[in-house]
């Protein structure tokens, strides 16, 4: 079975073009095969006669699998590269395309006809471990994740502990340094949440309003603080956007915790504001400001972290004007908001485009729990609150 294309690892075979005794020449048609994107043929590389099929109707094969096998000249198997020691006489059989015997634990490479893959598209990476496997990682205290790039070379694509302790011989040729403890925890949350299904939203919206409410605020709200504000307003309204799904129950919020992101010494930290739909935003401006400086130092109180229901991050603090961030593991949404830049608005009533400063809303969810729909209209109702900011 050839590479079909980028990403395609496998394809299931549809009908045989030719028949056991037929002769084909070089790149003729033998087998259709349909794969996750397309229907296709797979082709003879050299002129022969079918020898065997060894492939089944209605059967999926990876790539690098034998379909069948060609009788060929001795000639032609040279100038594949393809002859071995042993064999002997003018005639010698050739596969259709290299790959592992039935037995499974011998891979001759498989030449990619689409270059610029990171891992060869018949690796599985470290998705089939066996038992022994898994307790060696757990020895280590490794994941799934970490080994994604390792091919395996065990029956059909599976890690072996062999595949695995080469891994680990060539990680010491490179050059090592120790995570901390802040980036172990955020890639293991980042890790756990998607295994969610997740999703992302967005919306541009004039800033023009609250911009202007801030120039009058004394002292002044930061931009994620309307959002968060907003956020915990529209959520009040209809707390079960925020609800997580657990088994076939959605578990409501108790209360309008929001989080919002604030970035430390490598990493993230996450503190909440409690009942946040409940305290005006003048009100949650002293608490917002103090959480933020602790976060930064890494001081931040047990009370002032974890519990919450959503997050609001402000990736625009760094020039970015769009982005899908993910929600925590324990959290169904979070609300994004990217850097405000001037754009033309057409006004209806002058009946020519004004300039605005304008931003994008994002809004990442669990679409387990939330579909297209009600994140959009989440989103609407966000962006008509901060529209509005006098209201917060």
């Amino acid at each position: 079975m050839p590479q079909l294309g980028e990403s395609i690892a496998e394809a299931k075979i549809v009908s045989f073009l030719v028949k056991v005794g037929d002769e084909v020449r070089a790149d003729q048609d033998v087998i259709e095969v349909e794969t996750n994107k397309a229907t296709m043929n797979v082709t003879s590389p050299c002129p022969g006669v079918v020898k065997q099929l060894l492939a089944s109707l209605e059967e999926s094969y990876a790539v690098g699998a034998t379909l069948g096998y060609l009788e060929v000249a001795r000639e032609v198997v040279e100038k594949l590269g393809l002859a071995q020691e042993e064999q002997s006489g003018p005639i010698a059989s050739a596969r259709l395309e290299r790959g592992p015997e039935e037995a499974g634990e011998i891979r001759p490479a498989v030449e990619p006809t689409v270059r610029g893959l990171p891992v060869p598209a018949h690796a599985s990476g470290a998705s089939y471990m066996s038992p022994r496997m898994k307790a060696r990682m757990h020895e280590l205290g490794l994941h799934a994740a970490d080994l994604a790039g390792i091919a395996g070379s065990g029956a059909a694509g599976r890690v072996t502990i062999q595949d695995f302790e080469n891994f680990l011989a060539s990680l010491e040729t490179q050059r090592l340094t120790t995570a901390s403890s802040m980036r172990v925890a955020v890639a293991d949350a980042m890790r756990r949440s998607w295994t969610r299904p997740l999703a992302t939203v967005a919306l541009p919206i004039s800033l023009d309003p609250m911009l202007q409410h801030r120039r009058r605020a004394n002292p002044k709200p930061g931009p994620a603080l309307y959002a968060l504000r907003a956020l915990a307003v529209a959520l009040a309204e209809n707390s079960a956007v925020a609800g997580r799904l657990v088994g076939n129950k959605i578990v409501h919020p108790k209360s309008i915790d929001v989080g919002f992101a604030v970035e430390a010494e490598d990493g993230v930290l996450v503190p909440v504001l409690r009942n946040a739909d409940k305290r005006p935003l003048a009100d949650l401006l002293g608490r917002y400001t103090e959480l933020v400086e602790l976060a930064r130092q890494r001081k931040l109180p047990v009370e002032a972290t974890g519990g919450s229901i959503a997050t609001v991050t402000n990736f625009g603090t760094f020039g970015l004007t769009w982005a899908t961030p993910i929600p925590l593991p324990e959290q169904t949404l979070v609300l994004g908001m990217g850097a405000g830049r001037k754009a033309p608005l057409w006004d209806e009533e002058a009946e020519r485009f004004v300039p605005v400063t304008e931003a994008n809303l994002t809004l990442s969810f669990d679409h387990r729990v939330l579909d297209g729909g009600a994140a959009g209209r989440m989103l609407m109702r966000i962006a008509a609150l901060m529209a509005a900011p006098e209201n917060l």
